[in-house]
């Protein structure tokens, strides 16, 4: 699973018949930090999240699991909205 924010949304008015009905957001993967972590990813939203909440998202085949329709093709499903992020930072800081 990797981190995000969601930055945006997409409309599609014609679609795999599998993603009617799927909400499909734009996230910007970010680190543990907060800092951007290469290029956005299109997901389906399985969670109700919104634009600018931290989203953790699953990629590849297991992320058709998290759909009402495992037969959709998708590669990347918000699975889970972010509380709070803990992390040690280098160096011992």
């Amino acid at each position: 699973m990797k981190l995000g924010i969601i930055t945006g949304h997409v409309v599609a008015t014609r679609k795999d018949e599998n993603l009617i009905g799927a909400k499909l957001l734009i996230i910007q993967p970010i680190l543990p930090d907060g800092a951007p972590a290469g290029q956005p990813v299109v997901a389906v939203d399985t969670v109700g999240a919104g634009i600018g909440e931290t989203i953790i998202y699953a990629v590849g085949s297991v992320a058709s699991r998290a759909t009402l329709h495992p037969n959709a093709p998708v590669d990347a499903a918000i699975v889970g909205i972010v509380d709070s992020v803990d992390c040690a930072r280098a160096g011992g800081a």
